[in-house]
């Protein structure tokens, strides 16, 4: 309940979204806006700043989101104000050319799921209110909705359980490494990669070591080890698991396994007898997918990173277009951490907050990036970060990894030597 009068509240939103006009536009002398106004709050609301920028010299035309048939050139700026969060038909307002600041989320986009109703204006910014909605975060939202500001306007939100993480958060889940440090305290057992398939071993192995782990060692069918970096401890051409694997702190699954009877049965066995917080990726998720069972005689904590097809291959169908809701569901489904990968990766457990990274961009769509994720993350849980922060951690470094790469041509193994850069860069601005 709102323990104020509306009209208090809609005013506030309604400054602070004229407030926002004017810093955009860089001054109100000679400017020129339009308010397309709709018959709901968000209406009211652009209404409202409307009038607060006539006060403060602005010419302002307001018009009738309903009755837009279309809308005339040489406005400086146009708010759309017409249906924010309420809409839940198609909205194809007429085309425009000019700035476009929109009100809480893009008018036409879906605030759960970021999919377009109709064709909204594609917006320079977003005044939101409140609180970040997912739209603008996921599916066609982070194009729609240019740079999001959110507003607080004095409502009580009760406890949140959706976070977008930023670099603070990561800082602060990252430890320092003690000066007392010994290659044994967060070592990293990796089982990945067969014959042919010697990259993705290497590339979870380098990123792992980039990203802080003292000790690697690599368990693989593959009996080539010529890419492999020389710091790594390897056993070539096996089908088991290396002696005393409680020597490890942590462990890495799958990538490059290939889907071999001997691979699927040498994923078992380490689900089965590695008692380490585990992250699962590639070929061991098919076995999982095959055998759901292995993961409930596990005690210690597992991660699971598919993409939309190994979600689909796990559950049975495709994402929700809510990603938040589809990660949810799949780590109630197997009682673990799930990393949903996509342009914002969804970290979800079964008890607990769920988590968005938005670093990662389309330098990233590229062959061999996520077994560099999955050695990120590897690393980040051998030494001692919680399983789903060193998830979400792992995604965000991940991200601004890419984001210190060319605009075109990264490729993962360049990515692997940019993980040091990204995390000194993490703790500095967080």
């Amino acid at each position: 309940l709102l323990d104020e009068p509306l009209e208090d509240i809609v005013d506030r939103v309604g400054r602070g979204l004229a407030s926002a006009v004017k810093q955009m536009l860089g001054g109100v002398y000679g400017r020129r806006v339009l308010v397309v106004a709709g018959p709901g709050l968000n209406g009211l609301d652009g209404r409202v700043a409307g009038d607060y920028l006539k006060s403060w010299g602005v010419q302002v035309e307001v018009v009738d989101a309903v009755e837009l048939e279309h809308v005339r050139p040489g406005f400086d700026l146009i708010v759309d104000a017409a249906f924010g969060t309420g809409l839940s038909r198609e909205w194809s307002p007429p085309p425009v050319t000019g700035r476009v600041l929109a009100l809480d989320v893009c008018s036409g986009l879906d605030a759960l799921t970021g999919e377009s109703l109709g064709r909204p204006w594609e917006a320079e910014a977003t005044y939101t209110l409140a609180a970040l909605k997912p739209g603008p975060l996921l599916g066609e939202g982070p194009a729609l909705s240019g740079t999001v500001h959110v507003a607080d306007i004095g409502l009580d939100l009760g406890t949140p359980h959706r976070f977008l993480i930023g670099s603070d958060d990561v800082a602060t889940w990252l430890p320092e490494r003690p000066a007392s440090a010994h290659k044994w305290n967060d070592a990293l057992l990796v089982v990945a990669g067969s014959p042919g398939m010697t990259g993705a071993a290497s590339l979870v192995c380098r990123a792992a070591m980039r990203a802080g782990t003292g000790y690697v060692h690599l368990d693989t069918a593959a009996t080539d080890s010529a890419h492999l970096p020389v710091e790594v401890v390897s056993s070539l051409g096996g089908t088991g698991v290396t002696p005393n694997p409680e020597r490890f702190a942590a462990a890495v699954v799958g990538p490059g396994l290939g889907r071999s009877r001997p691979a699927q049965e040498l994923v078992a066995t380490v689900l089965t007898s590695v008692d380490r917080p585990l992250v699962l990726d590639g070929d061991g998720l098919a076995v999982v997918a095959a055998l759901p069972e292995l993961l409930e005689r596990r005690s210690a904590p597992t991660i699971l990173t598919p993409h939309d097809g190994e979600f689909e291959r796990l559950m049975g169908h495709k994402p929700n277009p809510d990603r938040f809701a589809a990660a949810s569901e799949i780590a109630d489904r197997y009682q673990c951490v799930v990393l949903l990968k996509g342009a914002t990766t969804i970290v979800a457990q079964p008890d607990g907050p769920t988590f968005a990274s938005n670093t990662g961009d389309a330098r990233l769509a590229t062959a061999g990036t996520g077994d560099v994720l999955a050695g990120i993350i590897g690393a980040f849980l051998a030494r001692g970060v919680a399983p789903a922060e060193a998830a979400i951690a792992g995604a965000y470094v991940h991200g601004v990894a890419g984001s210190h790469g060319p605009a075109e041509g990264l490729v993962a193994s360049d990515l692997t030597e940019l993980i040091p850069l990204a995390i000194a860069e993490i703790r500095t601005s967080g």
